[in-house]
């Protein structure tokens, strides 16, 4: 089987890191991966190094969260593009299914699609009222799969999807090897973030927990690992508003951090304060399979993967206050700490493991490519708008 991913970054987000993930399955398949990326993103080298054939497609940057008038003329304005190269990209692939990774994409993708190529969308994030319209649209013209990582992120496009073709499939995340935990000692506790730098994120009000701990955990470290991402200017900007918070506190900004299991492994606590959460974070998972208790706010998909008091900690309200309260309640219960990460660490091994992940998907993958050529096609000369 021959299949084309398209994604809307090359940069190394979750979704991007999910699909690399996915690579050695397809690959363990038998099947051909093909590649359409806009930039020059290190998900590009990350896939060719996996002997995946990469081709560049006409993506441009939009504005993040709420889009303006100029995002709708720049989205419209680049479609034919866009459609036009996915073709191209269909036919030298020789396609047999279209896999798309990200929203920006699925319209060109679902009207090149149509009858003549099966298309599958993955779904990774909660989108907005417009983008799920716009997506709905998209994959009722494709009669196309759906796969979404959690109920929160399906349920915009729920609606327009008959239940036979939308997937809830949690994502996977490689074995991290449980270090050893702590000692019951509250000298020397490190506590950090992972992930991509950005306001939904929850730094902010990280920085504001950690000034509240100082003076009752003196001798701890908070960490933040990560970049902005994807072009985002106002994320640039919230990055300078973060030294200015920190100045002061025993944080350190470490960066952008490959190997995430190496960072987790020196952590005490995760916190993972997300206030705008669109899916269910990786970085929950990661932090399942190393054992390392998690402590995060009830947003987006994050219930779905969190049971409070089980496998992590949900605070509410989501405030820093109630944040620095539940932390230095926890870091004085390290029992309840161990036990915790225990079990969260058991449910990666069941629920969230790699392997689990990638028989899901390519199962479904397969499903998607059968059905495509079981029913009628439009002839190979079909062309983009």
């Amino acid at each position: 089987m021959n299949v084309l991913f398209l994604d809307q970054f090359s940069e190394l987000g979750g979704a991007q890191q999910c699909l690399l993930d996915l690579m050695p399955a397809v690959q363990n398949a038998g099947w051909q991966a093909h590649a359409g990326l806009p930039g020059n993103g290190p998900l590009i080298s990350r896939l060719r190094q996996r002997n995946v054939t990469v081709d560049p497609i006409p993506c441009g940057r939009l504005s993040s969260g709420q889009k303006t008038l100029a995002d709708a003329w720049r989205f419209s304005s680049e479609f034919r593009a866009l459609a036009a190269a996915i073709h191209r990209l269909a036919l030298k692939a020789d396609a047999d299914l279209i896999y798309v990774n990200g929203p920006r994409v699925l319209p060109a993708a679902a009207w090149v699609a149509r009858r003549r190529w099966p298309l599958l969308f993955h779904c990774h994030n909660h989108l907005s009222h417009s983008a799920a319209w716009l997506a709905g649209l998209a994959l009722q013209r494709a009669s196309a799969q759906v796969i979404a990582c959690c109920s929160f992120a399906a349920q915009p496009i729920a609606p327009r999807v008959p239940p036979s073709r939308l997937h809830i499939v949690d994502n996977g995340v490689p074995d991290f090897a449980a270090p050893a935990r702590p000692s019951s000692s509250l000298d020397g506790l490190r506590i950090g973030m992972l992930g991509r730098i950005s306001p939904e994120k929850g730094q902010v009000e990280f920085l504001s927990a950690a000034r509240s701990l100082t003076d009752a955990l003196p001798q701890t470290r908070f960490l933040i690992a990560g970049e902005t991402l994807f072009g985002d200017a106002a994320a640039v900007a919230y990055r300078r508003r973060l030294d200015q918070l920190a100045a002061g506190l025993p944080v350190e900004f470490v960066g952008w951090r490959d190997d995430a299991g190496a960072f987790l492994a020196g952590l005490d606590l995760l916190v993972v304060p997300s206030m705008r959460e669109p899916g269910a974070p990786r970085v929950i998972l990661e932090a399942f399979s190393a054992g390392v208790p998690v402590v995060a706010f009830p947003s987006g998909g994050i219930p779905e993967i969190v049971a409070d008091g089980k496998t992590g900690f949900l605070v509410s309200p989501a405030t820093p206050s109630a944040l620095a309260a539940r932390i230095l309640d926890l870091v004085c219960q390290p029992h309840l700490l161990d036990s915790v990460a225990r079990a969260a660490r058991a449910a990666w091994s069941e629920r969230f493991n790699l392997r689990l992940y990638r028989e899901q998907i390519t199962a479904i993958m397969a499903e998607t490519a059968s059905r495509g050529r079981s029913a009628p096609r439009l002839a190979a000369t079909v062309s983009a708008p």
